[in-house]
């Protein structure tokens, strides 16, 4: 999901209103009343075996149907299974409430999947694969924000019997079991929600998870761990999931002891400061890479950018360690394919094909173009106004073009109310737009596949439907629409990740798309604290954590 105030997408741009905040995340709560946001002990700090976490991050909704925002998906992992999650510290699946992988079709259009028994929901409603199939088609015929990453591919999804789901889908998509990982795509109960368009409940949750929510306020979430979980008990007793009304309150609340665990979002001087006092005051600061990622959008219909050497020679300017060092203060990771570093198909393309912060090629390449100092190329870089980091990396790259490139190149910061910037980016009115993505689950597809497809356009006119359309690309590309396809439908890993690997070659030379930075998650927690880690898809595992 790109940026917005974390109201994501259909495959389209989402603001990343957490500056350098992260991806998809958990965060929860415990029971008692409204705090203030400026107190500075957790409503918890009485029962020892209760963890407090402080984060800025405000869910809007924890309907599973309807959530489509880092702040709720936080929430929802921790009071949620899925049928399937992710092995700690990988991208490897492994089953939640199904119990093994699923048998696909031949033709990979369906897909059986056996389901755990003995698991109840937190209103003690019996799970089974009639709770199942409700749950997921709820999640496609209500009509929420993220109904579409189902509908898309979804043509069914039936009880076979007691314990065994069938899906049936419009066509084969090899990344499908990662997607049935997305958060939202979790059991709710039957008796709790209902299925119809709109129908959705904000304030409340009813799933299966290791934790039962308790009270859902814009200030605080709490949750109890549940006594009847199918399966480990978490070793603390509940979480009390503080909403605090800005970075420098979570800072101050932290640093007084009002949480245990302080998560998203920090400034990047904040989080220095805390990493520069973490070994005197004997915090745990923890640093991981996040999915999260930056890139430069390249609008191939607008001149002087449908010229490709032009699109090259921006490739070949940028220069990515002088923006992790200047706008992230080492934050953030030099990125060189749009598939980042933590999956195994990520091949640093563009590093090797344009080099980083290459002068020389840049200006020749300029000049093959036609522009020199009396001629300089001028680009536009349009940001969201909510964003300080992109902000800064629009400023940064107008003076290092001005430093470096004598004249030739004038880059123009433009920045644009959130609403009007992702409402035009689709319109084609920007030349260049500088956009976050949050991935919605962890498969390289999720990366390629809505930035790159288009259902509808040309070689010569571009895109006029499609995902490169409403990311403000409008590149069309015939092969990699069949690239993009022969991906989602390869089962063999092998040959799925020489397609990716094609894929990423032909990014590189076409250049729509100019990738940044990935970003790093930075998570910090009080003395004696337990189990504390940082996974690059599950984020915080609250599951396992415990005061000492």
């Amino acid at each position: 999901m790109i940026d917005l105030p974390l109201s994501v997408k259909k495959w389209i741009s989402i603001v990343k209103v957490l500056g350098l905040a992260s991806i998809c995340c958990l965060l929860v709560v415990s029971c008692n009343g409204r705090p203030n946001t400026s107190q500075t002990t957790a409503p918890s700090a009485a029962n020892n075996n209760r963890l407090s976490v402080g984060t800025t991050l405000k869910p809007r909704t924890l309907d599973p149907a309807d959530n489509y925002e880092l702040a709720g998906n936080n929430v929802m992992t921790s009071l949620s299974d899925r049928l399937y999650t992710y092995k700690l510290g990988t991208s490897d699946l492994e089953p939640q409430l199904a119990t093994a992988l699923p048998t696909i079709s031949a033709d990979g259009l369906t897909y059986v999947i056996p389901l755990r028994q003995g698991v109840i929901f937190h209103d003690d409603t019996r799970f089974n694969a009639e709770a199942m199939a409700f749950s997921l088609n709820r999640f496609i015929g209500n009509g929420g924000k993220p109904a579409s990453l189902l509908s898309d591919v979804v043509q069914s999804v039936t009880a076979s019997a007691e314990y065994e789901l069938t899906i049936k889908l419009k066509t084969a998509f090899a990344a499908f079991p990662s997607l049935l990982a997305f958060p939202g795509m979790c059991a709710v109960s039957p008796k709790a929600y209902e299925l119809g368009v709109g129908k959705f409940k904000p304030g409340t949750f009813v799933g299966t998870g290791p934790y039962k929510l308790v009270q859902f306020s814009p200030q605080l979430v709490k949750m109890d761990a549940f006594p009847k979980y199918w399966g480990a008990k978490p070793p603390n007793t509940g979480i009390d999931f503080q909403i605090l009304s800005s970075s420098a309150n979570l800072y101050n609340t932290f640093i007084k002891g009002g949480v245990d665990i302080a998560y998203l979002a920090f400034s990047p001087d904040q989080v220095e400061s805390l990493k520069q006092q973490a070994n005197q005051k004997g915090w745990q600061a923890l640093e991981e890479k996040s999915n999260v990622v930056t890139h430069m959008m390249l609008n191939v219909k607008q001149k002087p950018l449908d010229n490709l050497v032009v699109r090259q020679a921006i490739a070949a300017m940028i220069d990515r360690s002088l923006i992790t060092d200047r706008v992230y203060r080492k934050q953030a990771e030099a990125l060189y394919s749009m598939i980042p570093s933590t999956f195994d198909s990520y091949q640093p393309i563009f590093q090797t094909k344009y080099g980083d912060g290459n002068i020389a090629k840049a200006k020749e390449l300029l000049a093959q173009a036609g522009y020199n100092a009396s001629n300089p190329l001028k680009l536009e870089v349009f940001y969201p106004a909510t964003s300080l980091t992109r902000e800064q990396i629009a400023s940064t790259l107008r003076e290092y073009a001005s430093q470096k490139l004598a004249g030739i190149v004038e880059i123009q910061p433009q920045a644009a109310e959130s609403t009007a910037f992702f409402g035009n980016i689709g319109k084609g009115l920007y030349q260049i737009a500088l956009l976050d993505w949050y991935p919605d689950f962890g498969d390289p597809d999720n990366y390629i596949q809505p930035f790159l497809g288009c259902t509808k356009g040309s070689e010569a006119g571009g895109c006029s439907e499609g995902a490169s359309q409403s990311q403000g690309s409008f590149y069309y590309s015939d092969r990699m629409n069949k690239l993009i396809a022969q991906q989602r439908q390869e089962q063999n890993p092998e040959a799925r990740q020489k397609i990716f690997t094609e894929i990423q070659e032909l990014v590189a030379t076409d250049v729509p798309v100019v990738p940044l930075v990935q970003t790093k998650d930075y998570a910090f927690a009080q003395q004696g604290l337990q189990g504390l880690q940082i996974d690059p898809i599950l984020k915080l595992p609250l599951w396992q954590m415990s005061k000492g």
